[in-house]
């Protein structure tokens, strides 16, 4: 028995594996000072556990362990207080990294841990007496590893940051807190881990044979030998503490390779008089250790040593020695003061002139810097500084000083004594105004104090700072500004105030000003000074008018986008340098001659406004891009191309378009246009020979028009052409020259009337190619596909038919979509027609798709649906890991909470605690979509309930207008997140991302960003009505170029989910996407007249098709996927289908006393659909599927001849149950399921149907769980690793059987006994009272029923066939 020394933890370990039970000690709560001792516990190998870790890489570094097991004593413990859990605790290991991300978290396939039951007031102290150990370590997300204060409590720590996260209920909070996979976001250790990479970067030592000089006249000898920081030391093995050193410094010396000693190395300082060392090593791995390191440090220029990132405390007693050292590195570290290598005494380094100690959150100001008078760079960024000590004034050499991300409000008064200082880093303060010590500090030239708490801009403040040229004031609280005199300010050449609450800005005074940046404010009206102005930044505002005196002679840029102009300003137009202009997304109704006719404009972009006509043009003019899209322009000027000859490219999508301007005015073109975006107008045939007139043409956009044919001719003639797009429009065909385009890599047509398969497999650079949505009935290809060809899309083309030769030639393309076969029409699947969906998604210019979706039409027993999107920017890995895991997280969360905010709040939570190791450095956006039953009125009423985090959003058509759904998350547009992240003392870098990384301020994933970067999403919940349409979810790509009501009002009226998602990522990319973009539409008929009850004329089929319903317990409702769902996804999803449950079972009875039960005995249940859902027993409960079927050979399921028990097989009594689960399985190709053969017979009344059984058929990559009919002929047994349980020696009475060919998404017991009207009947029996089971007050009743049919009914005579003993068959409904 263990008996610990503390009442209030228990300790574990697999140190007592012998011992056969456990007690625990706790305070008595009746008699102050003595223990009472609770009841042994289980064996202690219910709480051991090896830790299991299978770093795998196929897309993602994931964190797999085995559940822990708590013995029922510990559960009963932690359920009596929510405060009390268990700590995880490591053991220390040292592993070797293989790159400079790895995570420091030990990459050893086994790291053992032990369990330490525990309380909220539970101190370190405590647990490191009960496990003998001198301190703990806590580390967070597999970065740095932090020494734990003897005070600070443990468990407390796990609780607050699972509380940080988003998690609220205190009873889930502990059930998560003894997750083991949470230890991949903060685990604790008994000693501190460290990496060998690491150690080698911080200090290399061993004995070895080292010989002195470059000749042979000294001799080995044995040597301890150290390279630490910039010097290599050689010391005498036994007086190495107090005997002679050799210390050789190696920056810019050499190091060379002993060719005549094997593993041997020569090091030699630099200078004249340089020394040597040869140092022997024992074996190759250290010979290369020490030549990596040793290399680096030769290498070097100046001496630096980088020690960051290393989770120090003191740095190491060696590197003193190296007094070399000019700019120490120990950034990222826990640096303390008093220990022997702390803060205090980095004075020793007698050089030392650069320290970086950013991020080691010390909390107060080391004074002892201040002695280190040589520095002149100091970094003190993000360490929690409440204030500055006044011995800061005796670093009179300073040059650079950071002290971003701290809490500072005031600066000291002899910080104005450092009169060589340069440049003083304060943003992300709390600093409420300017300090006056600038003035002081006159080599300062910029004001950064970006994130701070301003809210008055006083120009009078910068007026008396004269040396100041550069001000950053973005992300403050700037509200007025305030002008004290009327004196001009002569010195202020930039301005930033970007993310602020101005309303009106007047820096008019300000006449040396030549940039300014003011975006994302409230402004209505902007005065500036023109004197000197260069470049002007005024996007997303709410201007009306921008007033610049004189005109600014020197401008080049001018944005003023998504404002409230109405007109271009006149002094614009008369700027005679002006290169850039953009204006879009505002209220413009004509373009000014001036400005189109600019003798320096190179780019003019007026998307988004309500132009309707754009002036003549009449000299040549330098334009080279034009951006005149989402306008009302019915045609262009007709001497566009042949005044603008500079043009390269043109989007004038999105207009009223009818025709297109000549290039050729007389004779041969000389325009050089390369990309046109024509899409969304009414262009017709008659364009097409326009386009003859750009030969230079590689990108052509012409979809959503109106064109029939595309003349061979012309095609013929745009020999450089690389992408093309006609999607959207009536082509039947593509001419056959396009294979004189040579350099096509991209040809998308989706949504034509094409009828023939293109010739375009010839093309030596095709990759990219979208056919779906046509007439294509078959495909005639080379026997060699190109070897670029990377995706090709078929989806939608119902009358396609691609036998197995193309099939197997196409199995070499990386991504290849095609439609599922359709589901035979029978009696026995029910279509549901309340939602269907589609799914498109388009690479763009990336070589990589970054976005992945989920779709799952019938989720939680058939009730309901689930959608998502995943958008990882720049990573593939975590969206895939979201597509494969979210649905079968979501389902667990539904069985556990009925509320819709809390299950989709714990869903992505756990989603995020399950994206393990890959989730600590990458991160992805995520949208959830879930459809159910509503709470209120079940049953005639769906709700929609919506999560999100990130940039993913979704919208739903309520009666033709758009109702969004989803929150964006991200510093620009969400004023909340960006201060919430501000007062965290997050870095925002100056292109709005935290620490550089990521604009979302929410997001799964990206661990090693918290507390900036959270994973809680944004939920909202809507009840579906009638006047709901559809549903669309896209990522951050689509929303960036379509608007709500755009997206909305172009999908409604088309009939094809698929199109529709199609559509919508053709117009984005059309509108300037170049980016990953996605997009879902999901249709939704929420009504009357989409209801497939049987009260509504729809019936179940009769006995032959189905068992009787008596037997089926909550039953999935089938369904047929939609015909244009298609394969989606380029990636073949894992994730599990929507959890099938039913139970079937059966009553043995003879073959002549069983027929006409199924009438009178028990009668079956109405069918209900969707919409009018049967009252269930539960909500979603989640169980294994189960096939239970009666036995009465013996109590355990067996036959007399059947030896042991068939392993997977539960038996109970007389019932004897199959356990299956289908969580997380595959699907195989469809073209290998089997389906009912036309020609069989329909199976009658009178005959057991032997026909059918039932599997899971997946509808699309993503997934989409049914139950289909299947015939028995084409069955073959297969085993798989996922039903090998189910296979062992064959029982007579049929009830353990193979699996059927299905899709392997289910396995279903195939051979039992032969039935009748929905019974299955046994060998014969000789105690008809053991053959039905029935509940106990119905017995009576049962057999009183069975007698009336048994006397009501003649007896058949037997025919011949009947006297036939027919063949031994079994089947099984489901």
């Amino acid at each position: 028995m263990l008996l610990l020394g503390t009442p209030k933890f228990l300790r574990r370990s697999a140190k007592h594996q012998d011992l056969p039970s456990l007690a625990i000690w706790f305070p008595c709560d009746t008699h102050p000072g003595r223990q009472q001792v609770m009841a042994p516990l289980p064996p202690v190998w219910e709480t051991q556990m090896d830790f299991q870790r299978n770093m795998k890489r196929n897309g993602s570094r994931n964190c797999l362990t085995r559940r822990n097991r708590f013995g029922s004593r510990e559960r009963d413990w932690l359920r009596e207080d929510v405060k009390r859990g268990c700590v995880y605790l490591y053991g220390a290991e040292t592993s070797t990294a293989t790159a400079p991300t790895t995570s420091s978290v030990p990459s050893s396939s086994c790291a053992d841990y032990h369990l330490v039951l525990c309380t909220v007031d539970t101190p370190a102290s405590e647990i490191c007496a009960g496990e003998g150990r001198e301190s703990l370590y806590v580390q967070l997300h597999g970065d740095l590893v932090r020494r734990l204060e003897p005070t600070e409590r443990p468990l407390q720590i796990v609780y607050d940051y699972l509380s940080r996260l988003g998690f609220e209920d205190p009873v889930r909070i502990q059930e998560e807190a003894r997750n083991p996979d949470l230890g991949c976001m903060i685990r604790f250790y008994g000693e501190k881990p460290c990496q060998t990479d690491h150690l080698d970067r911080i200090l290399l030592s061993g004995i070895y044979n080292v010989r002195k000089g470059k000749t042979q006249l000294h001799k080995w000898a044995e040597r301890l030998v150290v390279l630490c920081g910039t010097c290599l030391i050689v010391s005498s093995v036994k007086d190495c503490q107090t005997g002679k050193m050799h210390i050789l410094p190696l920056v810019g010396g050499k190091i060379e390779e002993v060719k005549r000693r094997q593993h041997s190395l020569a090091f030699s300082s630099a200078g004249a008089q340089a020394q040597t060392y040869h140092v022997s090593f024992e074996t190759l791995a250290e010979y290369q250790r020490w030549q990596r390191q040793a290399s680096k440090v030769v290498s070097q220029r100046i001496s630096t040593v980088d020690l960051s990132c290393h989770s120090l405390e003191e740095v190491p007693e060696h590197l003193f020695y190296s007094q070399d050292i000019t700019y120490l590195n120990l950034r990222h570290n826990f640096m303390h003061s008093e220990r022997p290598g702390g803060l205090d005494t980095l004075y020793r380094f007698s050089q030392l002139k650069g320290l970086n100690l950013s991020h080691n959150k010390l909390g107060l100001f080391p004074v002892s810097l201040c002695e280190i008078s040589t520095l002149t760079e100091l970094n003190l960024s993000c360490n929690g500084f409440y204030d500055l000590p006044s011995q800061i004034g005796n670093l009179l050499n300073l040059q650079t000083l950071s002290l971003d991300g701290n809490f500072l409000t005031t600066l000291p008064e002899e910080l104005g004594n450092l009169q060589q200082l340069s440049s003083l880093g304060l943003s992300f303060n709390n600093f409420s105004q300017i300090p006056e010590v600038y003035e002081k500090l006159t080599m300062v030239d910029k004001v950064v104090m970006a994130g701070n708490r301003l809210q008055v801009l006083s120009l009078g403040v910068l007026n008396r700072m004269s040396h100041v040229k550069h001000v950053d004031l973005r992300m403050n609280h700037l509200k007025t500004m305030v002008v004290e005199n009327l004196e001009g300010n002569k010195h202020i050449t930039s301005m930033d105030l970007r993310d602020n609450q101005l309303t009106d800005l007047d820096l008019s005074s300000l006449c040396s000003l030549e940039q300014l940046h003011c975006e994302r404010n409230q402004l209505r009206e902007l005065t500036l000074s023109g004197f000197s102005l260069r470049t002007l930044y005024a996007n997303s505002n709410k201007l009306t008018a921008v007033s610049v005196y004189p005109v600014p002679s020197l401008l080049t840029t001018l944005e003023l986008s998504r404002n409230l102009l109405e007109c271009v300003p006149d002094w614009a137009c008369d700027a005679k340098k002006i290169e850039v202009i953009d204006v879009s997304y505002n209220l413009l109704t004509e373009v000014p001659v001036r400005i189109l006719s600019s003798l320096s404009l190179r780019k003019l972009m007026m998307g988004h406004n309500h132009v309707q006509t754009l002036p003549a043009l009449v000299e040549h003019i330098p334009l080279e891009v034009l951006d005149v899209q989402h306008n009302g322009l019915s045609r262009l000027p007709d001497t566009l191309f042949s005044r603008a000859l500079n043009l390269r490219y043109l989007n004038g999508s999105a207009n009223s378009l009818e025709c297109l301007p000549s290039a050729c005015a007389a004779g041969e073109s000389l325009s050089v246009l390369q990309l046109l975006y024509l899409t969304n107008n009414r262009l017709t045939d008659q364009c097409i020979p326009v386009l003859v007139g750009f030969p230079h043409l590689r990108v052509l956009h012409l979809a959503n028009n109106q064109l029939q044919t595309f003349p061979a001719s012309k095609l013929n003639k745009l020999e450089q052409l690389e992408e093309l797009n006609l999607s959207g429009n009536k082509l039947k065909t593509i001419p056959t020259t396009i294979a004189n385009c040579k350099r096509l890599h991209t040809l998308v047509a989706h949504s034509n009337n094409i009828s023939i398969f293109p010739e375009i497999l010839q093309l030596p650079q095709i990759q990219f190619v979208d056919l779906s949505c046509n007439d294509l009935t078959e495909i005639l290809i080379p026997e060699a596909l190109p070897a670029t060809l990377q995706d090709l899309d078929l989806t939608g083309n119902t009358n396609l038919v691609l036998e197995h030769k193309t099939l197997d030639i196409f199995s070499h393309i990386t991504t290849l979509k095609i439609d599922q076969k359709p589901l035979p029409a029978t009696d026995s699947t029910v279509t549901s027609t309340f939602w269907s969906h589609g799914l498109a998604e388009m690479a763009g210019q990336r070589n990589k798709l970054c976005v992945s979706a989920l779709a799952v039409d019938n989720f939680a027993e058939g009730v309901g649906a689930v959608y998502g999107m995943f958008d990882g920017d720049r990573n593939e890995e975590l969206p895939r890991l979201l597509q494969c895991t979210m649905a079968d997280v979501l389902l667990e969360e539904v069985q556990q909470s009925t509320n819709d905010t809390v299950f989709m709040v714990n869903t992505f939570l756990v989603s995020h605690r399950k994206l393990g190791m890959a989730g600590q450095k990458l991160g992805s956006s995520a949208l959830l979509c879930c459809i159910r039953p509503g709470t209120v009125e079940p049953a005639n009423s769906f709700n929609l309930t919506v999560a999100n985090v990130g940039t993913c959003r979704a919208v739903l058509c309520r009666d033709g207008r758009p109702v969004p759904l989803s929150k964006v998350f991200s510093l620009e547009q969400d004023p909340e997140e960006a201060q919430r992240v501000k007062d965290q003392k997050a870095i925002i870098t100056e292109d709005n991302k935290v620490n550089g990384v990521t604009c979302c301020t929410r997001m799964l994933g990206c661990t090693y960003l918290y507390p900036w970067i959270l994973p809680k999403p944004h939920v909202s919940s809507t009840p579906l009505t009638i006047q709901d349409e559809l549903l669309i979810l896209g990522n951050k790509a689509l929303w960036e170029h379509l608007s709500y009501t755009e997206a909305v009002n172009a999908v409604r009226h088309v009939q094809d989910p698929l199109a529709a998602a199609k559509k919508l990522c053709t117009l984005a990319q059309s509108y300037g996407c170049q980016d990953n973009v996605g997009a879902m539409v999901v249709y939704l008929n929420i009504g009357e007249e989409g209801c497939t009850c049987e009260m509504n004329g729809l019936t179940l089929p009769g006995p032959a098709g189905f068992a009787s319903s008596s037997t089926v317990k909550d039953g999935p409702k089938p369904t047929t996927p939609s015909s244009s769902s298609g394969i989606a996804s380029e990636f073949s999803s894992e994730t599990s289908t929507s959890e099938v449950s039913s139970e079937v079972g059966s009553t043995a009875s003879d073959e002549h006393n069983t027929v006409g039960l199924d009438a009178g005995l028990l009668p079956r249940p109405e069918r209900r659909c969707s919409l009018h859902p049967a009252a269930p027993s539960g909500v979603f409960q989640r169980q294994p599927s189960c096939a239970t079927f009666s036995s009465n050979h013996s109590d355990n399921g067996l036959d007399s001849d059947d030896d042991q028990p068939v392993e997977g097989v539960i038996t109970n009594g007389s019932k004897l149950e199959v356990e299956v689960d289908i969580h997380c399985c595959r699907g195989r190709d469809l073209e290998n399921a089997p389906t009912l053969r036309d020609n069989s017979p329909t199976p009658c009344p009178e005959e057991p149907a032997r026909s059918l059984c039932f599997g899971i058929r997946r509808q699309n990559s993503v997934n989409s769980g049914i139950l289909l009919p299947m015939s028995k002929d084409k069955m073959e047994l297969q085993k798989s690793p996922s039903t090998s349980c189910l296979y062992g020696k064959k029982l007579s009475n049929g009830s353990i059987v193979p699996l059927e060919d299905s899709l392997n998404l289910i396995e279903v017991a195939t051979e039992v006994p032969k039935r009748k009207t929905g019974y299955f009947a046994a060998p014969t029996q000789l105690e008809p009272e053991d053959q039905l089971v029935v509940p106990r007050d119905l017995e009576e009743e049962v057999k009183e029923q069975m007698k009336q049919h048994q006397e009501g009914r003649p007896e058949p005579e037997p025919s011949e066939e009947d006297r036939t003993e027919p063949p031994e068959e079994f089947d099984t409904a489901l």
